[in-house]
Formats: C-alpha cells, structure tokens, sequence
C-alpha cells in the first residue's frame, strides 16, 4: 500500500513537467493486430477504386452511380425489413395494430367479405401445433429434398442443410370461405387466406466449393383451395384431399450468404419469381396436391381432373378511354396506346398495342381453361404502353358462374377504376363433351372443315396425364441411368414434363392440356429424352382420330415406344373432348347483364363503391357485331362495329367483392413482358404484323394485279447435317421486299424451329438498311436429330427492324417449310415465296 502511495505524487509531478511517464519493467504495449489490418483493408478498399479511376482516366461519375447503387440496395433492404415488421405486427396482435390505423389494404380478409368467416380455433390449433409442423418440414429438408439435389447434379454432391428453424410465427389464417351454392353435392370446398410472415433461418452449404447461403424471412401469401371428395358413406367420410393456390401467391424472400446478392433490386424480383415458377409447377391450378384417404381406384379420377368448362374470349375493342400521354410538361394532352391484359386463374394473355388511339379495335381471341369456376373470375385490365411505367385505363371482373349460365355473352361493360371508358366483349362457355357426334358441326362452325392449318379456333381439348416409363435405354452410356423427361407436340403447340433423374423407370403424374384445331388430322407426338445427354430414348405418334372411335373418347394403356428398347413403355391415359356451345332459346326482348365483381379498394387502397355498371349492345342477341370468326384485315361486319354506338348504361348491379384487397394478396398491375400473346385467331408467331401486312399488301395493289409474289422471295439452303448432328439454314438473300416506308425497307430474316419458340431457339440475321434487295449470305445452326427434325417445321419471317423506339416495325413476309423430305440429308438451295402468314408450308420442288 505504501508503495502505491509513493508512487501517486511522482508520477503527478513528472506529468506536471512535461516529462514521459517510464514504463513499468515486465510490461508490453497490446496492439489489435486484426482489427488493424481489417481497418487498412477497409480504407485500401474504399481508396482503390480512386485511384484506379484517376489512373484509367475515366469519369468520376462512376464513383456516383456506384454510390447511387449501393444508396439503392440498402434502401431496398429497409423498405423489406419494415414490411416484415409491419406483417409480424399485426399477426402478433391483430386488436391493436388495427387501432394503431393500420392501412385498408393490410386487414385480413374477414374484413372485407362478408362470406368469410375468422378462423381463430384453426389458428390457436396451428400454434400449438407448430413445432411438430417444423419437425416434419426439417425432416423433409434432410431426407427428402437434400438428397433430390445431391443427385441432379454432381458439382452438388456435398449440399447438405446446416440449419433449419421455421421460426417460432406460425402460419396464420385470415379467413375461410365455404361454399355452398355451384358446388357438387358429393364435395367441400373451402378457400382459405393464408399468411405466413417467418423470421425463419434455413442455412446451406456446398463443401466442396465453400459456398455458404441461406433464408433470414419468408413471407407468403394467398388463396389456398381445399377440396374434400368425394363424400363418401363410411369412414372417414372423405375419400381424399386436394390442395392448390388459385392463382400464384405472393413471395417475398431475404438472403443470407452467398444468395444475398439476389437482395440487389433488379435480381430480387427475379429471384422471387424463379421460385415462384417452381412453385406454380407444384401447388399453382391446375397443378394441386391430392392426399388419398381411401384406396387408389376411388380417387383415380382425381389424378385426372377434367376442366369445368373453357371459356372463349373475344377481345373485340374499347371506346371513350382515356388519354395519358402528354406533351410539353403535360400542356398539351395526347391520346393512348392501349393494351389489355386478359386472366383467368393463373392465365395470362396480353393483347397487342394499339398506337394512338381512344377507341382501339384489337378483334383477337383467347381461350381459357376453367377448372374452378366457383372462386374463378374473369379479370381484365386496360393500360396505356410507355417506355418507363404504363398508366393504367381501367379494369374489369366478370362472375364466370353467370358466363356459365348464359352460355354467350355480347356486350359493352363500363370500366372501372376510371372516370370513363367502355370495354366490348364476346365471351363463350364452351362445354366438354365425350361424344363425336357434333364434330362436323362444330368444325363447320369454327371453319376447321375446309383449311388445312393446325391453328386457329379449338373445337377440342385433348388431356393427358403422363403415368410412369418403364424398361427405358440407358442412353449414350450404358452403365449410367438417364434423366428422363418427355416432350409433347401436338401441331406448333409443345409441353414438357419435368426432369426424373438417374432411373430407367420414371414416374411422372403429371397432366397437360391441349388444345385441338381438328382432331381428324392432327397427331400427338411423344419423345422421352436424356435431359443429360441431349438424346432420344423412344418416341410414339397416336393419331387423334383414333380416340374419336375410342370408348368414351379415352385411351388409357402402356404405349410400346418406337426407336427404344425391346421393352420399353409409356404408361399415359388420353382424353379427347369435344368443345360443344349450348345455345339456349331466348324470347326476342330477353336482354341480360353479366353480374360483374368490383373491387372494393383500389390498387393505391383508396376506396370506392362496389357496383357494376353494364349496357348491352344494340338490337337482339348482338350477333351480327361479333362474328364468332376472327377479324382479320378489316370486313363489313368491322365497319358495321365502328358505326354502332354503345347503348347507354343499366342501373348499377352491387355485387360482393370477389377478391381481396389486401395489397400483400394483390398480383402485380401488369406483366413483365410487353410481348402480346399470339391470338389463337390470327398468324402463329405475330396477328398484329400478320394483319398489318394484309392491309398494306390491299394498298399496294389499288385496283391493278400483283405478281405471283406479291410480297417477293427468300432465299435458303437447308441441308442436315448427320456428322454434326445439326440442321444447317444458310440465308442467302431476298428479292423484290416491298418497302415499309419511303425509303424503302430495313430488312433482316428471324427463324423458329417448330414447335420451339423460346427466345434461345431463335436466329436472327443482320439488318440491311434501306434496300428491298439484301444479300445476307449468313449461315446458322439447330442441334437436332434427323428423325426428330423431320418432325418439326422452319419458320421464316422477314421483318422491317426501324429505328430505336421507331413505329416503322413490321412484318414484310414469312414462309414455314416443312422438313419431313428424305432429300434433307444432302440439302438443297431454293427462292421461297414470301406470304402474309405462311399457312401454307411449303415443301422442297
């Protein structure tokens, strides 16, 4: 203590001279080396893309817009983080985030519905049970998905879960539907409104490359349907159970590791719906799980679900839309390039845009399958095409029940959401019939009786449900088991199943749709293919006229696969149905308006009324408006359509509100992709340029005749190539093009290969400017087999390219060229007459 003491005052008066302090013998300075070194990487960091801007000599302007990027992610990550919270809030205490004011478009369901009722027992029940629910989904993790990774790959075979905890939120149902009315007396059906909000933590790793990544949240929401049949008389009442999401849900997903480059805007959304695409391929309509409570043979049917019915949309035209495009800062008003986006459960067609104009005419025509008609609607929504975001023109909900019960509907609804603006429509419910009886009718009708093409309007739906393989080749190698997948074509129309991986005998489940221009002459290709290899393991035709004799128009059986091995089959069950209109007499003054469903709440939450306000069109039965052919160039009838002025509106119809407002629930304003979904009426790869191309080849010819090619020719050498394995279409040049505007023509050549339209599968030449005469002489490549190839079809389309954001794009021709030629091996050059839309194939001469 003494010593300590003495020690005090000198030590005072040394630091009262100014003299160092000595330090004590024994005693080291502690220096944090790591923390140092960390601190001079972080500023050698930040200083090195400095520098190396000063020294490569570029703009500092880069520094900025990486600012504004980094700027921009954290700003993302915090506007997720702050609905997470938002969303735990109120699943924490309903009661009082809703005294708080929480926003219309965040209360649950019940809110809004008055036939959805709170569930809070199945809630309480749900959280009791939830920590059994997270050991099964971690057991499912492990033993069930873990190991389906490891073997689709081998760079994946040291992926493994290092932790999975689904957090302590459990999931939540906001309310329940039960519907009693439409509905078969031998079945429930219940929709739930499903929210899980999880602070969860799934972690992954790849050894073998050090990878680390993982999930934080999940958000999920939506409508899940539960259907319970059939009722059965004994135990346990119910013969089995079907679960789906009626349309897709709303993901919003936070990462960790590795993945949490996927949080960068522009790669989150993509993300998300990558994942989403995978989960419409499981629980999304028409894709649903089935759990069996009785034995296989009660519940076969449900394996095989027929659709209700499909619905045929004529999307004819618009009046009075409003105009959203503006000049000068907004002083001088503009009109409108509308578009329509078309739904029906988890379908989605866009129409084309129609340039500058309040009272577009788009004449196209969809057809939709409805599974579900009770909780499916019809959705329509107008907006106006911009080069940043579109404005929105109105929008449009229609019971498909009342669809159902009228058989046809023809008239002008009023748009909602908008101060004006009416929407014509032709709707069709067409009815699946198990009998060829009216087939001749019903081709006559949609005229499939006279032309040979294989598109247009359906007068059937053909459904396949693809079972099992069995005694599939090994492939390429013998000793390796292949990953068999299965492609369908029927026409230009192909599907593909998902991938089995390492197994000769697959199974598969799964079910596709077709629909059938005329079934006298239409086949269903089949190939099973090596996914890793590139190969064909077998292929199979079946005529669709043999189904026409068939027992209730169905085949199911094992189908013994040609070019495969000795005892190789497909187990498929096929379905033909036919697309049968019921006409119901009607008395001459009977008029009726569809009962359609609006939305309570807006897409920005403000709230509106909840009416509907619908005016049929002039005269009896309006037939004579819409013909039940497609449009295509302009006739009579279109001109009779452009004169005939709407009726004015009936008096408002109030309806519930058909879907929910929340906006976590609501699906995006409009689709990404600003590609229109071809009409089923008009060319196979683009109606708009199609029709386009007609009108403009009318105004060339003006009273004189045109030669034999109008629209001049291409020329091609295709040749297949064995050794390479590859169909080889050299392009060599074309010949009298007519010319998109004054200064002639801005052509390039665009190629498909038959039924495979996927933007990696297209070729495209170069553009020549300003010649009606272009030489390309380029040479492209399919890899294709020759027997697979002689299967398929050439698409050709010349096409006027334009200027950046230029209105002059269009189509000048097309030529479709059948392969099935045994000449195709040793190839041939020819000059192809350019038609409008190369319906006719032409075949080597």
């Amino acid at each position: 203590m003494s010593g300590v003491g003495e020690q005090g005052p000198e030590a005072g008066a040394r630091r009262a001279a100014g003299r160092p302090e000595p330090e004590p013998p024994g005693v080291t300075l502690s220096v944090d080396v790591p923390g140092l070194i960390a601190q001079l990487a972080r500023s050698f960091a930040l200083l090195l893309p400095v520098y190396a801007l000063g020294y490569l000599g570029l703009s500092f302007s880069w520094v900025l817009l990486a600012l504004g990027l980094l700027a921009w992610c954290r700003r993302s990550r915090g506007l997720k983080a702050s609905r997470l919270c938002r969303a735990l809030a109120l699943l924490e205490d309903e009661e009082r985030a809703v005294r708080l004011g929480v926003r219309a478009c965040d209360l649950p369901a019940w809110v809004h519905f008055p036939d959805t009722e709170r569930a809070e027992w199945l809630n309480k029940t749900v959280k009791h049970m939830w920590p059994f629910i997270c050991q099964f989904i971690e057991k499912l993790f492990r033993e069930t998905i873990e190991p389906a990774v490891r073997g689709a790959n081998t760079h994946l075979s040291t992926f493994s879960f290092t932790k999975v905890d689904m957090g302590h939120q459990p999931l939540r149902v906001n309310g329940v539907k039960v519907y009693t009315e439409n509905v078969d007396k031998r079945q429930i059906i219940l929709d739930l409104q499903i929210s899980f909000v999880g602070n969860c933590e799934i972690d992954l790793e790849i050894k073998r490359y050090f990878c680390r990544a993982g999930v934080k949240s999940i958000q999920i929401h939506g409508t899940m349907r539960v259907i319970l049949e059939p009722l059965i008389g004994d135990m346990p009442l119910v013969g089995a159970l079907s679960i789906f999401f009626l349309r897709k849900p709303l993901l919003e997903i936070n990462w960790t590791g590795l993945t949490n480059l996927l949080d960068i805007p522009g790669l989150n959304g993509l993300s998300d719906t990558i994942i989403l695409d995978i989960i419409s391929n499981y629980l999304v309509l028409p894709n649903r799980i089935t759990v069996p409570l009785v034995s296989e043979v009660q519940i076969a049917q449900l394996r095989f679900p027929i659709p209700k019915g499909v619905l045929r949309i004529h999307f004819i035209e618009a009046q009075d839309l409003q105009g959203k495009d503006t000049y000068l800062k907004g002083l001088v008003k503009g009109k409108s390039d509308p578009y329509g986006i078309i739904r029906v459960g988890n379908q989605i067609f866009q129409s084309k845009v129609i340039k500058e104009n309040l009272s577009p005419k788009w004449n196209e025509v969809y057809e939709a399958l409805v599974y579900e008609h009770p909780g499916q609607e019809l959705e329509i929504e107008l907006f106006d095409e911009d080069p940043d975001k579109d404005d929105f023109l109105g929008s449009l909900m229609i019971d498909l029940i009342e669809v159902e019960k009228e058989r046809l509907l023809d008239e002008w609804f009023t748009l909602d959401e908008v101060a004006k603006g009416k929407l014509h429509l032709k709707l069709e419910w067409l009815t699946l019939m198990p009998d060829a009886s009216n087939l001749d009718k019903v081709l006559a009708d949609i005229r499939a009786d006279k032309d040979q093409a294989n598109d247009g309007l359906s007068s059937a739906l053909l459904i396949l449900y693809l079972d099992s393989a069995r005694n599939l080749p090994s492939g390429r190698k013998m000793n390796s088991n292949p990953n068999p997948l299965v492609q369908m074509s029927v026409g230009h129309k192909a599907q593909e199943s998902k991938i089995r991986y390492k197994t000769v005998e697959p199974v598969w489940e799964e079910n596709f749709t077709f629909f059938i221009h005329n079934p006298k002459r239409q086949d269903l290709e089949i190939e099973v293919k090596d996914e890793q290899h590139q190969c064909s393991l077998g292929s199979l035709r079946v005529p669709l006229s043999q189904l026409l004799t068939s027992d209730d128009m169905t085949i199911n059986q094992r189908f013994q696969l040609s070019n495969s091995g000795p005892n190789s089959t497909l187990k498929m069950k096929i379905a033909l149905r036919l697309l049968h209109l019921e006409k119901q007499l009607r008395p001459p003054d009977y008029q009726h308006s569809a009962q359609v469903k609006r939305p309570s709440v807006s897409k920005e939450g403000r709230k509106i009324p909840v009416k509907s306000q619908v005016s049929a069109l002039p005269g009896t039965g309006g037939s004579s408006t819409a013909p039940s052919t497609p449009i295509i160039g302009g006739s009579d009838k279109a001109a009779t359509e452009e004169n005939a002025p709407p009726a004015e509106a009936s008096p408002p119809v109030h309806r519930d509100l058909g879907r929910s407002s929340s906006s976590l629930l609501a699906s995006p304003s409009h689709i990404a992709a600003k590609e229109p979904t071809p009409s089923i009426a008009s060319d196979i790869s683009l109606p708009i340029a199609t029709q386009e191309l007609r009108q403009r080849l009318r105004q060339l010819e003006n009273g004189t005749t045109l030669g034999q090619s109008p629209l001049g020719q291409i020329q091609l050498t295709i040749r297949h190539s064995s050794q390479r394995n590859k169909l080889i279409v050299v392009v060599h040049s074309c010949r009298n093009l007519i010319a998109f505007s004054e200064d002639g023509s801005d052509p390039y050549v665009r190629m498909y290969l038959l039924p495979d339209k996927r933007r990696s599968g297209r070729r495209k030449t170069h553009v020549s400017k300003k010649t009606l005469n272009p030489v390309f002489d380029q040479s492209f490549d399919f890899s294709v087999s020759l027997p697979e190839v002689q299967r398929r079809t050439l698409d050709v389309a010349v096409k006027n390219s334009g200027g950046f954001l230029s209105k002059d794009k269009g189509l000048l021709g097309k030529v479709l060229v059948a392969l099935a030629s045994e000449e195709l091996s040793k190839g041939w050059t020819q000059w192809y007459d350019l038609t409008e839309d190369g319906t006719r194939p032409q075949m080597m001469t």
